[in-house]
């Protein structure tokens, strides 16, 4: 029946995906007890309700559900859905999360261990997430993983890698490694200087709204370096 209620869902059949959820969530589904309360934190198929989003959240997460552990943690981070704001919990949540492999996840934890949210702040670990994350397909953990191997932070310092780490965040469609990369190809660190792929990837940047990379094309072309 979880197929099917999935299903349902995918098609954007609201009212149908919320029965099958309910009826499975009383049986003790925790799968569908995460999914149930998606939907009411949503308002999908049903009316918005924090304290029922909170409770089917809190049950799944007690079962050790992945996704129910990233959400609760996502609730705790930010002080929303009727609970308190609790780095440390949402720390220990996410950790939970990461430990069953959802990716999002490994990037939070890593997130947190680098700046030392809710935990001690550990780069090595979060390099160690980051690249968790990234082997499944992150985009942003490949942005802040390069920024590591660059910087020398828990890591050997490495142009190379970070260079590999933001080409992948760049592909990814990521206007910060666009800007990044764009900037290894400006310095010539870990590939050679190409001025050309320096300024293209930078004016991507801008058109994906990163801010610094709009500023430096505006000056280029107030100073009449650049047409466009």
């Amino acid at each position: 029946m979880i197929n099917k209620a999935n299903a349902a869902y995918n098609a954007k059949d609201y009212k149908t995906a919320y029965e099958l959820y309910s009826q499975l969530a009383k049986e003790g589904d925790a799968t569908a007890q995460t999914s149930l309360a998606y939907m009411y934190q949503n308002a999908q198929g049903c009316e918005k309700n924090e304290k029922a989003a909170l409770e089917l959240y809190t049950l799944a997460a007690e079962a050790k559900q992945p996704y129910a552990l990233f959400n609760l943690a996502i609730l705790y981070e930010n002080g929303i859905g009727g609970v308190s704001h609790d780095q440390f919990k949402a720390y220990e949540l996410h950790l939970a999360a990461a430990e069953r492999e959802v990716p999002p996840a490994m990037y939070e934890v890593a997130l947190m261990l680098e700046r030392g949210l809710g935990c001690v702040q550990n780069y090595s670990e979060a390099a160690f997430w980051y690249e968790e994350a990234a082997k499944r397909g992150h985009i942003q953990a490949y942005n802040n993983l390069g920024v590591l191997y660059k910087e020398g932070h828990g890591v050997v310092q490495d142009d190379a890698k970070s260079f590999l780490c933001f080409t992948r965040a760049s592909e990814g469609g990521l206007a910060q490694g666009h800007y990044n990369l764009g900037l290894m190809y400006d310095q010539g660190k870990g590939c050679e200087t190409d001025n050309d792929k320096a300024l293209d990837l930078c004016r991507k940047a801008a058109y994906a709204g990163h801010e610094k990379a709009k500023t430096i094309i505006e000056g280029l072309q107030a100073d009449g370096k650049i047409v466009f």
